[in-house]
């Protein structure tokens, strides 16, 4: 039988840090499934999931096995997903910009599989944007939820609010999230009809 969160933390505090791995391999997915929704640059997610184990390695001793393992872990990943954001805001000229001309001949060059995936990565980053016009604590919670498959107990926790509260804001959060999406839908309708109907 597996050994459970807490277990392996209390195992490497005790001295045994090779077990510490297991944890990287549990959560590495998820962490950077959020990281990449909150920052909106892969990258970035990679340094900041990277730099949550580092964290946790390194405070591993102040870890108290009052709380769950996978909580505390969570919010680090949190702290340090708005410790980046915040960095990139105040430096916007860090931003990547796109050479038109070679993404227009990337695209020629792979076919449709290379348009299936870049408006995919549109999709992903549009909804990135309209997470990012949420509140905070309703963005957060619905990337724990969605992006991470956290619990509402474990959203809760991380975010320091109550059961009821976590519910809350993912429910508030989808609510704005589709008002949103149907507001985009009705301005493009009209374009989208005249693009359905050329061949």
């Amino acid at each position: 039988m597996p050994l459970s969160d807490a277990d392996i933390l209390a195992r490497v505090q005790r001295g045994d840090h090779e077990l510490f791995g297991q944890l990287v391999i549990r959560y590495s997915d998820r962490f950077l499934r959020v990281a990449d929704s909150k920052l909106g640059n892969r990258a970035a997610a990679e340094d900041v999931v990277q730099e949550t184990f580092l964290a946790a390695f390194a405070a591993r001793d102040s870890y108290k096995s009052d709380f769950a393992a996978s909580t505390w872990l969570w919010t680090i990943l949190l702290n340090l997903c708005r410790t980046r954001w915040k960095q990139r805001q105040s430096r916007p000229w860090e931003h990547t910009v796109v050479d038109q001309d070679v993404l227009a001949g990337s695209l020629v060059q792979q076919g449709p599989s290379a348009l299936s995936q870049l408006i995919a990565e549109e999709e992903n980053l549009l909804l990135q944007r309209l997470l990012d016009e949420l509140p905070e604590p309703q963005a957060d919670a619905l990337r724990l939820r969605f992006f991470g498959g956290l619990k509402y107990e474990e959203i809760a926790t991380a975010t320091s609010c109550t059961l009821s509260g976590a519910k809350r804001r993912v429910k508030t959060g989808l609510q704005r999230l589709s008002e949103r999406i149907q507001n985009l839908n009705s301005l493009a309708g009209p374009f989208a009809e005249s693009k359905e109907e050329t061949p």
